[in-house]
């Protein structure tokens, strides 16, 4: 079947706070993007935060609160005698009136004395209970407002009061059969910027590190890097240390970029990692012969993973579905750049796994070592790894890494107390677009075959959703919840040839488009690199797409 993404793209970045990017080594360092929204939960929230769209969401009178209680409902424990007392990833159950569209309830953040003044949103969903909330990490105490899609606020009601969460217990995953992948690794772009290309004192600096992989630069673009060679390679593996190859690729050479990652394969890497940033975004004819040429060269079976931005609904044009999809990557690894980002490693770490969550593949998220971060930080990305039961993580980079983040690193760390792991799924509905809307219409059209797969949630989506929601017993609701995540991913996703854009094409046309906008609140900084593919830097120096990662 052919898929034209006729619309997504200028207006769905827009609409989402779409920015540029550098990369973990092709425009820069590890993937500092521009445009980020931060945690991707204050008012601007993007379409994949947001609920159903509805045309009367700008018409009418604004929404209002009348109550807000909590409820008993899972891990959720009430004081019975306080129902305005709530645990954080709790749920609240909103009665009110004029409810209708999409309704984002906000929360004070953490310290702050409004939830104008700082919020925190999550989406209000239909539940047998009635309209109900799950209260987000990072919410405070403090009075709530409903804000609709069209903008119109509700009255603050309150104050509720939101409680600790209670420390839970997260079982690690069934171990994935070993791969380079597992247990902790870092990122080198520039091998003789890495204590002084030196694999002997790397080695050694590594195994005091409790490092096992090394993810070494080996291609950008359609360039080939002369650092990564079968010797250097053989000699890692005589002192103990695996060696994963990355490629930071573009789309424009898409056969090209494919002979590249095969070539490092045959050189010796133990696996390869797909940097592909905001140079890919809307390329979803080139990200699919990428992957079908590259998996043709080196096999169905060989340890893939994806490395990208971790915010996938900020970047709704980026094919993710493809380089995670069927005979895709096996491994993701989404950069979990806090600071950059403008958040705490706990709260990016939230974000990322929620949105993360619908594509199945094992999360072996990439922290940031560069941009002097604080070393407690990095011991916190550690813990939380190990918290969420990643079967791995990595940190980039190597030469950006100062004595501290080192230290921190050599050090042995305390298991994290008091980590809820956030069970969410993205709530999406009639007038959202992008990739996790393609996602789903693959799956629902396994059941609805007349699902269109445009990546837009239109009308003809809502309808094939709701007969697959009736149909299963679940709440008729149109939007996807948890419950309907759950059915949808039992199925097997319908594939889709997406068409080759005509020569000079730089709209949609086969595409989901440019979308290259920036972000309202990306923040200028270090990227730890220099700018532009291949160019040489210094560790720390400013990178041409400076900003935040999301």
């Amino acid at each position: 079947m052919v898929l034209v993404l006729a619309t997504l793209a200028p207006a769905a970045a827009a609409q989402n706070g779409v920015g540029g990017a550098a990369a973990p080594g092709g425009g820069g360092g590890a993937g500092q993007s521009a445009g980020s929204t931060g945690t991707g939960s204050s008012a601007g929230s993007s379409s994949a935060d947001s609920s159903r769209a509805g045309r009367s969401a700008s018409h009418g009178p604004a929404p209002v609160i009348t109550s807000a209680s909590c409820y008993g409902v899972g891990r959720t424990h009430c004081q019975h005698k306080h129902r305005h007392a709530v645990q954080m990833t709790g749920e609240l159950v909103i009665h009110g009136r004029h409810f209708r569209g999409s309704l984002t309830m906000y929360f004070n953040g953490s310290g702050a004395s409004t939830a104008r003044e700082d919020p925190i949103g999550a989406q209000l969903r239909p539940t047998p209970h009635g309209f109900a909330v799950t209260v987000p990490v990072g919410a405070g105490s403090g009075r709530i407002y409903l804000e609709s899609r069209g903008g119109k606020r509700s009255n603050l009601y309150g104050p509720v009061k939101v409680t600790a969460p209670p420390i839970t217990a997260v079982a690690a995953p069934a171990p994935a059969s070993a791969t380079a992948f597992n247990g902790a690794g870092m990122w080198i772009w520039y091998l003789d910027q890495s204590d002084g290309g030196n694999l002997t004192a790397i080695a050694a600096q590594a195994k005091a590190a409790g490092i096992t992989t090394l993810y070494i630069k080996s291609s950008d673009g359609d360039d080939f890097w002369s650092q990564f060679t079968p010797t250097m390679i053989q000699a890692f593996h005589s002192l103990g240390l695996s060696v994963c190859a990355w490629q930071y690729v573009y789309g424009v050479d898409p056969a090209g970029e494919a002979a590249m990652g095969a070539q490092a394969v045959a050189d010796g890497a133990d696996c390869l990692a797909i940097d592909a940033e905001s140079s890919y975004e809307g390329k979803y004819w080139a990200a699919q012969t990428y992957v079908a040429d590259l998996r043709a060269a080196i096999g169905a079976s060989y340890p893939l993973g994806l490395a990208s931005f971790p915010y996938v609904n900020d970047h709704p044009t980026l094919p993710y579905s493809v380089f995670l999809g069927p005979g895709g990557a096996q491994f993701n690894l989404p950069q979990v750049y806090w600071k950059d980002i403008g958040t705490t490693p706990d709260a990016a770490y939230a974000q990322t796994f929620t949105q993360n969550r619908i594509y199945d593949r094992p999360i072996v998220p990439i922290g940031q070592s560069y941009n002097n971060v604080p070393a407690s930080q990095v011991t916190r990305f550690r813990q939380l790894a190990s918290a969420y039961g990643a079967i791995g993580f990595s940190l980039y980079s190597w030469q950006a890494t100062n004595a501290a983040g080192w230290q921190a690193l050599d050090e042995p760390f305390a298991p994290a107390t008091g980590v809820v792991v956030p069970t969410s799924w993205p709530t999406l509905a009639e007038g959202n677009t992008g990739d996790q809307v393609l996602w789903m219409q693959e799956h629902l059209a396994a059941a609805e075959p007349t699902t269109p797969k445009t990546g837009h949630f239109n009308p003809a989506t809502e309808t094939n959703l709701l007969a697959f929601q009736t149909a299963r017993g679940l709440i008729a609701s149109g939007i996807t919840d948890d419950e309907t995540w759950a059915a949808l991913l039992e199925l097997t996703p319908v594939s889709v040839q997406f068409p080759k854009p005509p020569p000079g094409a730089t709209g949609p046309s086969g595409t989901t488009g440019s979308s290259g906008s920036s972000g309202s609140s990306g923040s200028s900084g270090s990227s730890g690199s220099s700018g532009s593919s291949g160019s040489s830097g210094s560790s720390g120096s400013s990178g041409s797409s400076g900003g935040t990662s999301a």
